[in-house]
């Protein structure tokens, strides 16, 4: 595909749960959301910036909502579920892929910001329509297929110095 240069136009789709528990079990530190946006961009021009987020009532969520918003972040919140048998759900994959597949005729290139790999279809059907993908994850915890799909694929835990506070 594509290599990267000025004029290319960037989406960057951010699956926050995926980051923040791979970031908590590998690292115990949380993502740097600020480094991540600017190395995703690369100087390019900058679309659209979605983070994913689950609302769980914890305390300090709140707030890193509105840290996401400062930094350049859309933030799309979905409240997670709880069923009858206390099980607890909440997930964007289908979220993020509707967005990713309306952006595709806006962008140049789509950065993905997961380890899911249930996205790998979805890198698939954008190189299949002329879209650059990028993955930007651990890869210690990141599905293989989803690398392979992806154009280029950055690993934040050989950078753990610029992508973890």
């Amino acid at each position: 595909m594509t290599e990267i240069h000025q004029d290319q136009r960037v989406a960057v789709l951010v699956d926050a749960q995926n980051l923040y528990h791979t970031a908590q079990s590998l690292h115990s530190r949380n993502i740097d959301y600020s480094a991540l946006l600017e190395k995703a961009v690369q100087d390019r021009q900058l679309t659209r910036a979605i983070a994913y987020v689950i609302r769980a009532d914890a305390p300090e969520e709140e707030s890193f909502f509105d840290a996401l918003v400062d930094i350049g972040f859309e933030t799309k919140i979905k409240d997670i579920k709880t069923f009858s048998d206390g099980s607890k759900k909440a997930d964007w994959d289908v979220g993020m892929s509707l967005d990713a597949v309306t952006l595709a005729n806006h962008v140049d290139t789509v950065v993905l910001c997961t380890g899911d790999g249930d996205f790998s279809r979805l890198c698939s059907h954008l190189r299949h329509e002329g879209v650059r993908v990028e993955v930007m994850a651990f890869e210690s915890s990141t599905a293989e297929e989803l690398i392979a799909e992806a154009d280029a694929f950055l690993d934040l835990g050989e950078r753990h110095e610029t992508f973890l506070l």
